[in-house]
């Protein structure tokens, strides 16, 4: 069984169609990205999936006991509030020091718990909001644009993190980017959507589809130079996370 399965989603808000005929099914241990332009429904699947919003049709079936992780595109904190990053992180319910210790190492920043958090930087707070969602540890972990806002340094080491809580965890990731260059360094299979799924696979083969040509452009020759570099020049040693059902194959709806 998929952790996550879901057939003919059908969203509509305010009276407007924003996702249709969504297949889609995630499975424990892959990366998945989500890419699509602007008003594509990206977030409003994410959104789907944690119970946020109701489908006006069709099936979304979670694994029995499935828990879900969820990294926010931003979140506001008053400047005023005086709060430790421990203090945030037991909001809204309490957890021992030992989850909260061992989800800030998860997360790469072990020695935050008592900084205040409204003096960390972009990239601290994602790290912050990232342990949070892995108090639970997560079966599955939902980051919708969380680079948003930080250089490329930062955008490289918190995608490092991830591959990282993957790998400790084993659970699923699904993600909202717009950086081709961690889609391609990152991603399992990259999904496209513009309302519906576009077409679906591996990165180089979404790259190079006709479908996603025609929302991106076919300008594409750099982003898969650095796909197959950093496939041809990886580390020989280390057991590489085994590829995503289905994901030597490209599924295209027109």
């Amino acid at each position: 069984m998929h952790l996550l399965s879901i057939d003919d989603l059908h969203v509509a808000l305010g009276g407007r169609t924003v996702l249709e005929g969504i297949d889609l099914h995630l499975d424990r241990g892959e990366i998945v990205t989500l890419v699509g332009p602007n008003g594509s429904g990206k977030s409003t699947l994410l959104r789907a999936i944690i119970g946020a919003v109701r489908p006006a049709r069709g099936r979304l079936v979670r694994q029995p006991g499935l828990t879900i992780g969820y990294v926010p595109q931003r979140l506001a904190i008053d400047a005023t509030l005086p709060m430790t990053v421990t203090r945030f992180l037991n909001l809204p319910h309490r957890h021992s020091t030992q989850t909260v210790r061992q989800a800030l190492e998860q997360a790469g920043v072990p020695s935050l718990d008592r900084q205040q958090v409204t003096d960390l930087s972009g990239g601290q707070f994602q790290r912050i909001l990232l342990a949070r969602a892995l108090l639970e540890d997560p079966d599955l972990l939902l980051l919708d644009e969380a680079t948003q806002g930080l250089d490329h340094r930062g955008t490289a080491d918190f995608y490092r993190q991830i591959a990282s809580v993957r790998r400790e965890l084993g659970c699923a990731v699904l993600m909202v980017s717009h950086e081709l260059h961690v889609v391609m360094r990152a991603s399992d299979r990259v999904v496209c959507l513009n309302r519906h799924v576009c077409c679906q696979g591996t990165p180089e083969r979404v790259l190079a589809s006709p479908a996603y040509q025609a929302l991106f452009g076919p300008d594409t020759g750099d982003a898969l130079a650095l796909y197959r570099h950093a496939h041809d020049h990886a580390p020989s040693s280390g057991t590489p996370a085994p590829p995503a059902a289905g994901a030597n194959s490209l599924e295209a709806t027109p």
